[in-house]
């Protein structure tokens, strides 16, 4: 079982300023204890993959991250989870404050039904990030550069969303999710409804993404995971298995469970 507190006094020299930490997390749904005893720490401008079977925990984990399970009835968190030391489940927090800090991309792309201009100023309007409309136009361009998507969307800003192809919705929903200027971004499975040219466009996205944002991501594959993460962490049957550098867990895994979802004998 992965263990915070030893990862933490190995933790060397000049290793990235952790973004995460979370203690002894559980999650219930109802009776179906879902998350048994998750402890890890995420570090800030890294991308982190989650790894593991269907059903194993990882979208629910991920989920924790932004409090996205508070709109589930049946469900229950324990435990603690603080970004940058303060603690993300205080009652005193305004989970849609806490996701315009935290934003989220999910698998399916979801743009909302109006312009492209529109769908990435939303969160800015809400969140009064703009005093202007010249404010709101800059972080928009911000936002969709930021995406990889400005070039192709620029002289069409008010087409519709939902007009774009598939892997530019989705690059759309990730500009969207940047412009409320987040710290983390959370992706779950975010190239499994796209095509392999689309999925290196978002890939290679990520990639540039972590010089600006802890990112973690969900994915089922894990060729995805070894391309675009520099940490992983496994997860098996609710319980966080082995965490630690990517390279690490697909060369060396240190647990036997690892090695078995590794090598395809188990999944």
């Amino acid at each position: 079982m992965y263990d915070a507190d030893q990862n933490r006094t190995e933790r060397k020299v000049g290793q990235k300023d952790i973004k995460i930490t979370a203690r002894d997390v559980q999650v219930y749904y109802g009776t179906n204890h879902a998350i048994k005893d998750v402890s890890v720490e995420i570090e800030d401008k890294t991308v982190t993959a989650f790894i593991g079977p269907s059903g194993c925990g990882k979208s629910t984990f991920l989920r924790c991250l932004n409090r996205m399970n508070d709109t589930i009835d049946i469900c229950r968190v324990e435990g603690n989870i603080a970004i940058d030391g303060e603690d993300i489940y205080d009652r005193r927090v305004d989970p849609v404050q806490l996701r315009a800090k935290v934003g989220m991309v999910f698998q399916k792309p979801n743009p909302f039904p109006k312009s492209i201009y529109d769908n990435v100023a939303y969160g800015p309007k809400i969140h009064g990030l703009a005093k202007n409309k010249s404010e709101l136009d800059d972080i928009v361009e911000r936002a969709l550069r930021r995406g990889a998507i400005w070039d192709e969307v620029k002289d069409r800003l008010q087409a519709p969303g939902t007009g774009l192809s598939g892997g530019q919705q989705q690059r759309l929903c990730i500009a969207r999710a940047v412009a409320t200027e987040p710290e983390v971004l959370l992706m779950d499975e975010p190239c499994s409804a796209l095509d392999p040219i689309a999925t290196g466009q978002v890939e290679e996205l990520i990639d540039e993404l972590k010089q600006n944002y802890s990112v973690v991501i969900v994915t089922h594959s894990m060729q995805q995971a070894a391309r675009v993460s520099q940490k992983t962490a496994f997860f098996h049957l609710g319980n966080l298995v082995e965490y630690d550098d990517t390279e690490k867990i697909f060369t060396n895994p240190q647990d036997s469970r690892t090695e078995s979802y590794i090598t395809g004998r188990i999944g």
